[in-house]
This record gives structure tokens, sequence and C-alpha cells, in this order.
């Protein structure tokens, strides 16, 4: 009797809850982006075991041709389970021991989540503080860091609370000739923008799989540069997080292939063909088609009366920040996008908050016609 009771009360349950339709939306926000529908297929495969050769293949598919998005040819290419904060713990976790000094160059929200990171595992940090949006010259790079004479430098590349963009050729110089490793946040650059791993002169870096790689959330993609990995080796000190261990988890998808954690297999084959979609088309045809798509949409919004945040020398050119106009309220102009389009786009926070929108024309979505719907779109949206 109680199994019959039991048995109603599940199919009762199931009759409660409706089948699974998410809404379809134009993601023109800061990120996730669009997903390209070859990446959902591959999603769909069957999946094998985290230790099958199959796998095993798979993950050194992705490494091989994170190299080219990086820009790197002699650093290595790993990935963490986990999103791009992930990476940022990882980076954090393994090349900041306690009581190091860090230098950071603070213009942003995630230049404050690396400082919090780098407290929580015992660092003395220290920072460059500027405004959001605003980025540092060289000199400023320099004589930060040959006053400081830090163990560890950090830098956003990319800042997807502000629309900046952080050159950091002569940050990493500074750094290297203080004897310092460099960790640069790539989280919203890579895969539409040129990170230049091996030429801009990074140690570490870290990014996610759902912007410029146009790949659903749930993985975070790291270059080491051989200086960093000599670093790894040479650590005397056990990484304080197990998980995080960047010598375990090369361990595993590199070398020997022994067990360390069970892998998000589906997660890996999107990521190797999302990769693969940028392979094809060419990062450097990437780069330029989002560079494209960046200057019609500015040119569309400064047709219409209104400025960007960000000095044109220094936009990331696959995440842009319009100031709101005034008499504008900017959460009723993203409510009217998302409700009768289906548009996705961000508004500011902490300093920025109420004062710009974030908007991301990225993969998929990073073309002419797609550009100019949207402009149409935030038009009608102002108006």
């Amino acid at each position: 009797m109680s199994a019959i009771i039991q048995n109603k009360e599940v199919k009762t349950s199931a009759l409660h809850f409706a089948a699974l339709q998410p809404p379809r939306r134009y993601l023109f926000g800061p990120g996730p982006s669009m997903v390209h529908p070859r990446v959902y297929e591959a999603l769909s495969k069957p999946i094998v075991g985290h230790l099958d050769p199959y796998f095993i293949k798979v993950m050194g598919d992705v490494q091989q041709l994170l190299k080219t998005a990086f820009g790197t040819k002699e650093g290595a290419t790993l990935v963490i389970s986990g999103t791009g904060s992930a990476g940022m713990e990882a980076a954090i976790a393994n090349f900041v021991e306690p009581g190091a000094k860090v230098a950071i160059f603070a213009n942003g929200y995630f230049s404050d989540r690396l400082t919090e990171m780098a407290k929580r595992h015992g660092a003395d940090v220290v920072r460059f503080e500027k405004s959001w949006g605003e980025t540092y010259t060289d000199h400023e790079a320099q004589e930060f860091i040959q006053r400081e004479k830090p163990k560890v430098v950090a830098y956003v590349h990319a800042e997807t609370s502000t629309g900046a963009l952080q050159s950091g050729q002569a940050i990493c110089a500074a750094a290297h000739n203080a004897g310092a490793l460099v960790i640069a946040d790539c989280v919203t650059s890579l895969g539409g923008v040129p990170v230049e791993f091996d030429k801009t002169g990074i140690d570490v870096a870290y990014s996610c799989t759902q912007k410029g790689l146009s790949c659903p959330p749930g993985l975070s993609p790291m270059a080491l540069s051989p200086g960093a990995m000599d670093w790894l080796r040479a650590r005397t000190s056990p990484v304080r997080s197990w998980y995080f261990d960047l010598k375990l988890i090369h361990d595993y998808s590199t070398v020997s292939h022994r067990y360390h954690h069970t892998a998000p297999i589906s997660m890996f084959y999107a990521l190797r063909e999302a990769l693969l979609v940028i392979d094809e088309e060419g990062i450097e045809n990437r780069w330029e088609r989002h560079r494209r798509c960046h200057k019609s949409f500015v040119k569309g919004v400064e047709t219409m009366g209104l400025s960007m945040h960000v000095p044109e020398e220094h936009r990331i050119t696959t995440l842009n920040t319009v100031r709101v106009p005034g008499g504008a309220d900017e959460a009723e102009v993203r409510k009217r996008l998302l409700d009768e389009p289906g548009i996705e786009i961000a508004g500011g926070f902490g300093p920025l908050a109420g004062k710009v929108f974030r908007i991301g024309v990225m993969g998929p979505l990073a073309t002419e016609d797609n550009v100019q719907f949207f402009l149409k779109e935030f038009k009608r949206a102002l108006n």
C-alpha cells in the first residue's frame, strides 16, 4: 500500500514541473556569450570515463588548441574543472606562498577579487589603485614594481566590470627585472582579443569558456610559462588547495594520467569543438572580425549621441561599456530589451552602478547584421 502511495506522490510531483524550455535569448551581455551550434552538438555526444584513452586524447587536443588561442609555443596549457574564478584561485594558490609580497594593479572588480584571494592565502598585498575604467602607463607600472619589489605581480588584462584593456608588456618586463612572476586575468580576452602570452611575457594566465570561446561556462583554461613550471617544480611547501594543485592536475592531464578528479567529460568535448571552430576560422581572422564589429558598434552608439566609458585606445573590442545618458533608467532599458526582443545586456556595478551599460559583441553575435539588429533595438528601448 505504501509503495502505491509513494508512486502516486512521484507522479503528482512530476506533473507539477513543466518541461525544461529555457527562453531564447540574444546574449549581448559580458558573458555568457552565444554558443556555437557545433558546440551544442558536441555536448550531446556519449560520455566515456575520465581515465578512458579517448578522453585522454580529448584533453591532449584541447591543450594543443589552447596554445594557439593563448599565443604560446613553449608554455604549458591545461584546464581547470571550474569556472574562471577557479582558474584565478588556482593561480593564486600555486604561486602565492604565505608571507609573499603580491603587487596588484587594482582598477576594477576582478582585481579586487584577486586581492581577496591573495589575502586569504596569506599574501602581503600591495595595490596600485586607479578608478574603474582607467589603465596604467608603462612608466607607472615600472615605478610601482621597482618600488615594491614583489614576488608576484597580478593584473587584469581585460576588466569585465569596466571594459578596459590593460597592456601587459611593461608590467611583465618590470616584474621579471625584479625577479617576480606575473599572473594575468584573461577571462574576458581569450578567444576574442589577442592575449599573446609569449610575446607579452606572461607567466600564468587563466581564462574561462563562456566569453570569447563561445562555449558554456564550467572550465578554466590556463597557460604556464617554462619559468612558472620551473617555479612549481621547485616549490617545497604544499599548495594549500589539494583540488587546485597544478602539479597534480598537470600530471593527470599531461604526464601519467593518474586519477586526480572526475573531469566534466561533456564540457571538455564542448571546449574542444569551440577551439576547433576558432582554429578553422583562424585566430587572427577572429580577432579582426571582433575589431570590425566593435568599430561598427561604437559608430552606431555615437550616432545616437551616446559616449563610451573607456578611451578608444584602451577599449576591449568584445565588451563595450556605454555611458547611460542623462534621464535614462538603466535598469528599465535592460528590462525592455529582455522583455521584447529577448536581448540580454548588463548594467554596471560597484562605482559604475547605474552609470554604464555593459554590452558584449562576441562569438556568433559578432557580425555586422547582428550589430545593426542590436543598435536598432537598443535605440528603441532608450526612446
